[in-house]
Formats: structure tokens, C-alpha cells, sequence
């Protein structure tokens, strides 16, 4: 098998197709493969670059005369939690943490399936089978982690949280997280950054990846409210959000 290398990548381009995030767009996306022994240093490469990983692919946004879709990092080390998160932290200390290797199990399958069909309903994910999100979860050519999240006092310490979490050189790369719909109270979505947060500073790491941001869609404005933030630029690298 032929080693990858950034100098001999491949690069593909899909087909136009409606855009999910801003209303009458089109989106297409640049992507390549994931493959052979470098692929954790090709995915850290192109995660640089603004690349985002799904399964063995890595793509980012490549849409005609359009560039609002953006790539976003937290500085861990530099974060300091307001009022709102502190109370979403104390909300949610009762919660047992466990980071496991990127297995499926029914269990999260279960939970998966109830939150997409109590928040996102009209997206194309509801049709995942069992078999579709276990490659979701194992078909991953680098470093990967399933983060668990139970109640930890309650006598059957039910799956309330699952974050499925990419290990990088200098953090770690939220892949896709779903939580209990039944506990909105908790903010689950945003304690499972707060902890990534915390997870990232005790490795002594940098940078929780957030995936893209686009700041006309209001369901993406929660992630300019994790500051510091920077935004990849293309050329002019990673920048400071103001």
C-alpha cells in the first residue's frame, strides 16, 4: 500500500447540493481519504488548514463565492467560564465521565436515535441504522474516543451523554456528541465542551476543535460564546475571533 503524503494527496469535489446551514445556497465540499500509516499526521495537516474529519474522509466546505463556514478552536488554557457556565457545571457534577476506545453499543445507539428524532427530525441522520452509526463511531483511521457520560447516583446510572472525540497533537476534535433530550435543563451540549475544556488543560494540550462555524445561522451561535476562539483564515492562519 502506498503511504499518503500532503504532496501527493488527492483532493474530490461532490456535486452542489442544498445548503444546511443558510437557506437558497449550495454547498459542495472539497474531501480526500484517510489512509495508510500517515493518516493521523495528514489529518492534523489538513485539520490546520480548516479540514474536518467524517469517518475515513476529511473535507472542508469548498462552495462557489461563499466562505461563511468556518473552522473554529477554543484555547483551553486562556478559557475562563462565565456565570452561565459555572451553574451549567454545578448542574451536571453528579455525572460520572468515562473515555473509552470508539466502540458502538446499542446503549448509545438507543440514546442517538431519541435525540435526533427530538432535535434534529428533519435531517437526513434519522435514517442511520444500527450498522450506519457503528461505522460512524469505528471507521476511523486515527486516534478516536468515545467519552461517556452517566448519572453517576442513580441506582441504573443511565447513558444521559456520548461525545465522540478525535485525539489530536494538540487537543481534541469534537467529532459529533448527542445527548438525553429529557434533560434539557442540564445543557448537556454545552457541559460536554466545558469538560472537553477541562479535559484538554489537565493533558497539558491547546485547543478543543469545535468544527465549522457560520455566523448567519443561529443554530451554530453557540459556539462564538466559548472565548477565546479562533477562526481558521486560509492563508492567514488561525485568528482571534473579536
Amino acid at each position: 500500500m502506498t503511504d499518503q503524503t500532503p504532496e501527493t494527496t488527492q483532493l474530490f469535489l461532490t456535486a452542489a447540493m442544498p445548503c444546511p446551514y443558510l437557506p437558497g445556497r449550495q454547498e459542495r465540499k472539497l474531501f480526500t481519504h484517510l489512509t495508510g500509516r500517515r493518516a493521523s499526521s495528514l489529518h492534523h495537516l489538513l485539520s490546520e488548514n480548516g479540514f474536518r474529519r467524517s469517518q475515513n474522509l476529511i473535507y472542508r466546505p469548498a462552495c462557489e463565492g461563499c466562505n461563511a463556514c468556518q473552522s473554529v478552536r477554543i484555547v483551553a488554557d486562556a478559557f475562563a467560564p462565565s456565570k452561565r457556565f459555572r451553574r451549567v457545571l454545578r448542574a451536571n457534577d453528579d455525572l460520572g465521565i468515562e473515555v473509552r476506545s470508539a466502540t458502538a453499543t446499542s446503549e448509545q445507539y438507543d440514546l442517538f436515535k431519541r435525540y435526533l428524532e427530538s432535535r434534529h427530525s428533519d435531517g437526513g441522520m434519522t435514517q442511520m441504522s444500527a450498522v450506519d452509526y457503528e461505522y460512524m463511531v469505528e471507521d476511523t483511521p486515527v486516534q478516536s474516543i468515545v467519552i461517556e457520560y452517566r448519572l453517576r447516583d442513580h441506582p441504573d446510572q443511565p447513558l444521559v451523554a456520548v461525545a465522540l472525540t478525535d485525539v489530536m497533537p494538540d487537543g481534541l476534535s469534537m467529532v459529533y456528541s448527542f445527548y438525553d433530550p429529557e434533560l434539557a435543563h442540564r445543557s448537556l451540549g454545552t457541559f460536554l465542551i466545558l469538560d472537553h475544556i477541562a479535559q484538554v488543560r489537565a493533558a497539558d494540550l491547546d485547543y478543543v476543535y469545535l468544527g465549522y462555524w457560520v455566523k448567519e445561522s443561529p443554530k451554530m451561535n453557540y459556539k462564538s460564546q466559548f472565548r477565546p476562539l479562533q477562526v481558521q483564515r486560509g492563508p492567514l492562519g488561525w485568528c482571534l475571533l473579536d
